[in-house]
């Protein structure tokens, strides 16, 4: 497990990777106008177009697990709310709630 990314709804991507590389973040990864990592080095920001979060309008935690169906099924045994694995272009996500009604987006890479 890792803390993958922050995801960020992005209104205005072009606009918003401006402001982010003026305070100093720089582009690590662009996926066409939908979504653009940025990074500081050690923390990832992922802003994200409508089509690419998985809750629209909220900044979301994103954490990188190795099995994500071992881990929904540990969290729902649990008694988390969790939803259906969806497939994205680079990884498989679930969204769960933690205990303080918080949405988190867990996701394994797509090999």
């Amino acid at each position: 497990m890792r803390i993958g990314h922050v995801i960020v709804p992005a209104g205005d991507l072009a606009a918003q990777v401006d402001f982010y590389t003026r305070l100093g973040l720089t582009v690590r990864f662009r996926d066409g106008d939908r979504y653009v990592a940025l990074t500081d080095g050690t923390v990832t920001i992922g802003l994200a177009d409508g089509s690419q979060q998985p809750v629209v309008g909220r900044t979301l935690l994103s954490v990188e697990v190795d099995d994500l169906d071992s881990c929904v099924a540990e969290l729902a045994a649990a008694g988390a709310s969790v939803g259906e694995p969806v497939p994205g272009p680079h990884e498989r996500r679930s969204v769960v709630v933690d205990p303080g009604g918080v949405p988190v987006v867990v996701y394994e890479r797509r090999a």
